[in-house]
């Protein structure tokens, strides 16, 4: 049985949290996706070390959110996402970490997440404890990251199983 689970929200906005239930005191470590400035201007990038850096403190499951390609959005924003999502997973993979993936319907779903605010209300009535992490409509990335390790956490063994027998 897992003990705990990363979930990442990925993008320069997205967030890594590592969530490991108990009865006397859950554990909720959020941290903001890490990301470098690039030239002179408002850009950033993720920074690869380190989010290395960050999972290396709890060798555990991640779950990283599938994303893909959204109608309206410039190549030049969907290339810089994507470079992100890469980046992520290169550090998982290369910590040997298991990686599973969910797409935000199957997620959102599971975790009754519902309208445009959705993600930020139920973080904050799961994990009453840190509430104040998702008090700003910016830190929607901090509680979708939430939300995908307790979807990894609660669904991961079931969602493995049925993986396994599809490829067997």
């Amino acid at each position: 049985m897992i003990q705990g689970v990363w979930g990442i929200d990925v993008g320069v906005s997205g967030a890594l949290v590592y969530f490991e239930p108990n009865p006397e005191n859950t554990i909720a470590e959020i941290y903001d996706m890490p990301v470098l400035q690039v030239g002179n201007k408002n850009k950033y990038t993720v920074s690869g070390t380190m989010v290395a850096d960050i999972l290396k403190q709890h060798d555990a499951p991640v779950w990283i959110e599938m994303v893909s390609a959204m109608p309206n959005q410039g190549v030049t924003s969907m290339f810089n996402f994507g470079r992100s999502f890469g980046v992520v997973i290169g550090c998982v993979d290369a910590l040997n970490y298991p990686s599973n993936f969910v797409t935000p319907r199957v997620w959102q779903k599971a975790m009754n997440v519902s309208g445009k605010d959705g993600s930020r209300q139920e973080a904050m009535k799961r994990l009453p404890k840190h509430f104040s992490n998702f008090t700003r409509k910016k830190d929607n990335g901090r509680s979708d990251a939430a939300l995908i390790a307790m979807y990894g956490f609660i669904y991961g063994e079931s969602v493995e199983n049925k993986v396994r027998q599809q490829t067997t």
